[in-house]
């Protein structure tokens, strides 16, 4: 039997507005998802740190403040520094569009924007761990 996917969530940088983030968590679990929630202000090093002791399939993180292309680009660096090349970074904000793209082709999966339903990012966490589990 296989290991429920086991995703990492954390709300980076000074941005303090985690409903949305808590919704997903619990539609993760309800999904059958394994959720280990950070919680506000976390740094990437926390991030990486905690994804690396928890043997984390996924980091998804949540970006409201405008920070997003320095959040996500310190993740994804510290990720490569650890070996975490087999693990899903995605997150979701208010993300610009150009920005999003040039995060994805940055090796950042799918960056999800208000609106998008819940189970888009159910499925497409899925299938990414179901293709890429190492």
């Amino acid at each position: 039997m296989q290991r429920k996917i086991r995703i990492l969530m954390a709300k980076p940088g000074l941005d303090g507005h985690d409903r949305g983030i808590k919704v997903l968590a619990a539609a993760y679990r309800d999904a059958g998802m394994d959720v280990i929630y950070l919680g506000l202000r976390q740094t990437p090093e926390m991030i990486v740190s905690a994804a690396l002791q928890e043997d984390a399939d996924v980091i998804a993180l949540s970006s409201l403040n405008n920070a997003h292309n320095t959040i996500f680009n310190n993740v994804l660096n510290l990720m490569n520094e650890k070996g975490l090349n087999d693990v899903l970074l995605v997150g979701g904000g208010i993300i610009p569009k150009n920005d999003i793209e040039e995060l994805e082709q940055k090796g950042v999966g799918k960056l999800f924007g208000p609106g998008t339903p819940v189970q888009t990012t159910v499925d497409y966490i899925i299938e990414w761990v179901n293709k890429n589990r190492r």
